[in-house]
Order: structure tokens, then C-alpha cells, then sequence
């Protein structure tokens, strides 16, 4: 794997035609995701004085929002962001709202908090998978989207950096539940925005185009029939491993950050805690960056099966520091494959979709590495007591390094890649074309 001394910048990808706006909208939007959990959890656990209850709430929010995730892509793929991505954004700010208002409010009921909770959770709005599409859509070059995808998830990881933060602040001064009206007021903002933005205009969903054309003439267009997109989408060696690794992430920090608390406790220095997670994330902001700004050899598969091997690795020898403070080293160490893992898995589902699914297959990529999160995080609940410490750190390492075999299997389908660089999304208008050009 080699660099290329041609390769685009940050600068230029910033510099494209209503990027930076863009951008800025879904951010904003996506700040709230950052906030909502840690609102949540301190709202609910205000309102009805139980860790029980705060904890099966959050839950239930973040399954559903986890779990429903492809669904709602696929209604964004098929109808557009002007008439899916509004309606769901909308709905989770009034939902929101909801339990703001009913955790203000000392005593409230945990069933009703549950009963607000599973909807807000199901009408989370993809501003995630949303804004990598819109990615792909305003550069066609594979560099520079190389690029934006890494900036990207940087972006996204220091949000939900800074998400804990404000709420920290927030409820300095007042309740938790404020940060949950915030977390409303920052995702209807921001979708709104988003929204707005010019090259969203340009975005016609498929039902539309259907609508338009024809549902006969659309297909023929698109190569393949619309009750076989989702099966052809998920049946791509390419996506299946982009979400399979995507997973294996997950579940390597789901398991991490456990085992980080477990690690300190038993040395007796739960103040480190704080300084290894820093470690973590900044190493993976440095490695994202760093590896976004190479133009690699290398296929997007075969480079997601070395970092996948390479974090295993790392995580694996992290349990055998002597001190905690040396899981410091450990993980800005690991840290540096997490956002390149990421990136050239979104990487990947780009590649692997057709104009129809790009929405969604990012989605999937997403949803994986949310379910092993929490998977890995109550496994490891389980394992953590029962078994060394070292021992854990292994073997939440091992799906990491066994992810990596997946590389074995044929690349994405050539139907689809050509499909994908023949419609970068929906259909376009003359108008939206000029719009999403490049300012070289």
C-alpha cells in the first residue's frame, strides 16, 4: 500500500460546491445523537429515582432506533429526504419533547416513559446515512470520497465526544430534561437544514422516479426489479462484509470500554478510566485523518480486513498492561484502525449499491456496528467476574481478527458498481447537476 503525492486534501473536499453547508446542517442534526442517550438516562433516572427504569427505557430507545435503522434508509432511498427524512424528523423532536416534559415532573410513570420512548426511537432520523450518500453524490471521484468519508466519521466520533459534554454543562445550571428538548431543537434544526440544502433539492426518491417514468422503465433503467434490490443489496460478498466488520468493530469497543472500568477498579485507579477512553478517540481521529488523506493501492477489501485483524490484535495484547495508565498507549494504539475501519467500510457499501439502496446500504453498516456495541457491552457484563481480565480482552478480540477471513469472498457485484457510476442517486434534473459540480 502506497501514497500518491497527487492526492486531494481535506481543503478540496471542503471546497466542493455546498459541501461545508451541507455538512454543517447534518452535524447539527447529528450533535443531538450525542446528547440524547446520556439526557435520557439522566432524565429519566430525575424523574422516577430508578436506575431500572432509566436503564429499560434507554433501551428500549436505542434498540429501536438501532434495529429500525435500514427501514427508514430504504424509506429515504424510496421517497426522497424531502418526504421521509422531514415526517421522521419531525416526529422525533415532538416525541422528544414528550419526554422531556414528562421527566420534568418528579414520579412520572416508567410505563409511560416507555410507551414515548420505542416511537422516538423508531423515528430517529438517518441524517447519517444521509449525508453519506449525499457524499457520493457531490464526489463522483473516489479520492476525494475517500476523503469526505473520513472526515466524516471523525467528525461523527467527536461529536459524540462533545454530545456528553454539553449535557454535562446542561444540567450544571438545570434539569436532564432539558437536554433532551436541546436534543429535539438540535435535530429538527439541523434536518431542516439539511433539507434545504441545494444538492438535497436535486434528490428525487425512487417511488418519484417510478412515478415519473414508470414503474416498467424505471426498473429496466436500474438493471434489476424492485421486489430484488434488497435481497441483491444484501446478498453482495462486499456489503455482507463491510457488515460483518462493521459489527466486529462494534463489538471490540462495546467490550473496550467495559473492560476499561473492570481494568481500573481492580488497580485501584478509576481516574484513568477518563484518560484511556481520550486515548481512544483521539487515536482513532488521527488515524482516521491520517488514512483519509492517503491514496491507497490497496482494495477497500483488503484493507478492511487488515485493519479489522490489526484492532483484534492490538485489543487482545491491551489486557496484558501492567497498569492502566499503560492502556493508555494501548489504546491510541487501537484507535488508529477504528475510524479507517469505518470509513472504507461506508467505503465499500457505496460501492456495492446501487443508486436505488446507497442510502440504505450505509444504513446496514451503521446498524451493525450499533448492535455489536451493545451486544459486546451485555456479553461482556456477563463475562466480566468469571473470567480474567485478560482473557476477556482476547476474546472480545476475536471477531475483529476473524472478520478479516471475510476479504476471502469475490468483490461487489460489477452490476452494481456500474449502476452506481452510472446514476449517482435517484434521478437528477439538469439543474441539480450543475448544483452538485465540483469548485476545482
Amino acid at each position: 500500500m502506497s501514497s500518491s503525492s497527487t492526492a486531494p486534501s481535506y481543503a478540496a473536499v471542503l471546497r466542493t460546491r455546498y459541501a461545508c453547508r451541507t455538512f454543517g446542517a447534518a452535524l447539527l442534526g447529528r450533535l443531538s445523537y450525542g446528547m440524547v442517550s446520556l439526557s435520557l438516562v439522566l432524565a429519566v433516572k430525575e424523574a422516577t429515582d430508578s436506575y431500572a427504569v432509566a436503564g429499560t427505557v434507554t433501551a428500549l430507545f436505542a434498540l429501536t432506533s438501532v434495529f429500525l435503522s435500514p427501514t427508514r434508509a430504504g424509506l429515504v432511498d424510496r421517497y426522497g429526504p424531502r418526504r421521509a427524512l422531514l415526517p421522521m424528523s419531525g416526529a422525533y423532536a415532538l416525541l422528544l419533547t414528550g419526554l422531556a416534559f414528562a421527566t420534568s415532573w418528579e414520579g412520572a410513570s416508567g410505563v409511560l416513559l416507555g410507551i414515548l420512548a420505542v416511537p422516538a426511537g423508531a423515528c430517529t432520523p438517518p441524517l447519517g446515512p444521509v449525508m453519506r450518500t449525499l457524499w457520493s453524490d457531490l464526489l463522483p471521484d473516489r479520492r476525494m470520497l475517500q476523503r469526505a468519508y473520513s472526515l466524516d466519521s471523525v467528525a461523527e466520533e467527536l461529536l459524540f465526544v462533545t454530545g456528553p459534554l454539553l449535557v454535562g454543562l446542561l444540567v450544571q445550571f438545570s434539569t436532564a430534561s432539558l437536554g433532551l428538548a436541546v436534543s429535539a431543537a438540535l435535530v429538527l434544526t439541523g434536518s431542516l437544514a439539511l433539507v434545504a440544502a441545494p444538492p438535497v433539492r436535486g434528490w428525487v426518491g425512487r417511488k418519484e422516479a417510478e412515478d415519473a417514468k414508470g414503474a416498467k422503465e424505471s426498473e429496466e433503467a436500474s438493471g434489476e426489479p424492485a421486489a430484488a434490490r434488497r435481497r441483491l443489496l444484501l446478498a453482495d460478498p462486499g456489503l455482507r462484509q463491510a457488515i460483518l466488520v462493521s459489527a466486529a468493530v462494534g463489538i471490540c469497543l462495546g467490550a473496550f470500554e467495559l473492560l476499561v472500568i473492570a481494568f481500573a477498579d481492580a488497580h485501584h485507579t478509576p481516574q484513568a478510566v477518563a484518560w484511556i477512553l481520550a486515548g481512544l478517540c483521539g487515536g482513532s481521529a488521527v488515524g482516521g485523518l491520517v488514512y483519509g488523506a492517503v491514496s491507497w493501492r490497496a482494495s477497500s477489501r483488503l484493507r478492511l480486513a487488515f485493519l479489522a485483524a490489526a484492532l483484534g490484535m492490538v485489543l487482545a495484547a491491551t489486557g496484558l498492561s501492567p497498569h492502566p495508565y499503560v492502556l493508555i498507549v494501548w489504546a491510541a494504539l487501537g484507535g488508529l484502525f477504528i475510524a479507517p475501519a469505518i470509513t472504507t467500510a461506508y467505503l465499500i457499501a457505496d460501492e456495492c449499491s446501487s443508486a436505488a439502496t446507497r442510502t440504505q446500504a450505509g444504513a446496514w453498516v451503521n446498524t451493525a456496528f450499533n448492535a455489536g456495541s451493545a451486544g459486546a457491552t451485555a456479553a461482556t457484563g456477563l463475562l466480566v467476574g468469571r473470567l480474567p481480565l485478560a482473557l476477556c480482552f482476547a476474546l472480545a478480540a476475536v471477531p475483529a481478527v476473524a472478520s478479516a477471513a471475510t476479504a476471502l469472498n469475490r468483490s461487489c457485484r460489477p452490476a452494481l458498481r456500474t449502476a452506481a457510476a452510472r446514476e449517482p442517486r435517484g434521478e437528477r434534473t439538469p439543474d441539480a447537476e450543475r448544483r452538485a459540480s465540483v469548485d476545482v
